[in-house]
């Protein structure tokens, strides 16, 4: 059992190190990224021995596909995870990039200045890869990356904080800049929370159930990041090809995250030509459809070998899959199409198939989600397809940040005042 002291002492020694860490040099921080990139690769062989116990015992305890697919590493995510870090070190350094400048008519100085947030935890499911981007990121920034996995990865994430921790200590980082916050049960997460004080935000990255017990829960300031119910539109004056290839990708490309399509809406005026088609598609490539009525009628039944076509629910229109299931619907206006995305999506990401400039500027105008794609996947909503090197996650909140999170939004700012003997 993970006691609170446990956690306040870890969480205490990653306070007195962000006070080393935030004045330090951008040369300092990216030699440190590289010698944690080099370190990952050279003990790929140990990373992947402690990855292949938790894929046992996930196994063991009946992790969904979905879920191992996530935990897994192999030689080219580990080789990607290192890649990732080179990428961050090359990106320009956020801390100390004047948001703001002027001076007052009395002569004062007054400059918007970026600096680290401090210490910032993050929680988060499964996935290993999380755990290399946020030290990354949380490194460039200037900020000390306190990490809690999950059960399921505890010894793939002791194993990868135990690397970049070395590494990043003897390329002149204090210690502490990365720590992994002791236990494996939820009351280490629970005294991660009330840290407030040592801990200065807390950001969750998993599903729906742990987001909300942490925005629910924590005393500590939250940045939410959401859960993906992603949605292509396929409009009436949509290239229906294109169509086809993006809904695919969207949805098969990497099924088991956010940024995977979950949805597909369909105009009634492309209906018949488009529904069959890309319902076969689907199918072919291992999806199981879940159809509303007229999707039903216009898919040809089951006749073909692949998955089944099912009626769709309230569940269907509601779920994050994260698995090879989509929810087709035919709705008979682009209206409809956002009025069905208002009520079921989770504001993350949507997409729309069109050739009409009208159309497009009309969805853009009736939604608010993170990423609106334009002729494009649902699954460039990332960190590193948008070119920030990496992500700590994708905020669907308003307050901060949102959309996919670089080095900027783990940033906040101090106002620097300066005169020459001036009083009030």
């Amino acid at each position: 059992m993970t006691t609170e002291q446990d956690v306040r002492d870890v969480a205490r020694h990653a306070k007195d190190a962000a006070a080393d860490l935030a004045p330090l040099p951008r040369a300092t921080k990216d030699a440190a990224l590289h010698a944690m990139a080099d370190a990952l690769v050279a003990q790929t062989a140990a990373i992947l021995t402690a990855n292949a116990r938790d894929l046992a015992n996930g196994r063991d305890a009946g992790l969904s596909d979905a879920m191992l697919d996530r935990l897994a590493l192999d030689d080219g995510r580990v080789a990607a995870m290192a890649q990732g870090l080179r990428d961050v070190a090359s990106l320009p350094d956020p801390v100390g990039e004047v948001v703001r400048g002027y001076t007052l008519p009395n002569g004062l100085d007054v400059r918007q200045v970026r600096v680290p947030l401090g210490v910032v935890a993050i929680v988060y499911e499964a996935r290993p890869n999380v755990t290399v981007d946020a030290a990354g990121l949380c490194l460039k920034s200037g900020n000390v990356a306190l990490l809690r996995g999950s059960a399921s990865a505890y010894e793939s994430n002791t194993a990868l904080v135990g690397v970049l921790a070395e590494a990043a200590e003897k390329a002149g980082l204090p210690a502490g800049s990365v720590q992994l916050v002791p236990g494996t049960d939820r009351e280490s997460v629970t005294h991660l929370m009330r840290a407030r004080g040592l801990v200065d935000v807390i950001i969750p990255r998993g599903g729906a159930g742990l987001i909300n017990h942490v925005v629910e829960n924590s005393i500590v300031p939250v940045i939410e990041t959401g859960v993906g119910n992603c949605h292509v539109y396929v409009d009436a004056d949509a290239d229906l090809e294109m169509a086809e290839r993006i809904a695919l990708n969207a949805k098969t490309h990497r099924p088991s995250v956010c940024n995977a399509a979950e949805s597909l809406l369909v105009h009634r005026a492309v209906a018949d030509e488009f529904v069959p088609k890309v319902v076969h598609a689907l199918r072919a490539a291992g999806v199981t459809v879940h159809g509303d009525e007229t999707v039903l009628a216009l898919a040809g039944g089951n006749a073909m070998d692949g998955p089944p076509v099912l009626p769709a629910t309230d569940e269907d229109w509601a779920a994050e899959y994260l698995s090879l299931d989509i929810a087709v619907a035919v709705v008979d206006s682009l209206d409809d199409a956002a009025k069905h995305i208002r009520r079921w999506g989770t504001g993350h990401t949507e997409a729309i198939v069109s050739n009409s400039q009208p159309a497009i500027r009309r969805f853009i105008s009736r939604l608010d989600s993170a990423a609106i794609m334009v002729n494009a996947s649902t699954r460039f909503t990332d960190g590193g397809e948008f070119g920030f090197g990496a992500e700590i996650g994708i905020s669907t909140q308003k307050l901060h940040a949102r959309g996919p999170m670089g080095l900027p939004e783990l940033t906040s700012t101090t106002y620097l005042v300066t005169g020459s003997g001036h009083i009030r």
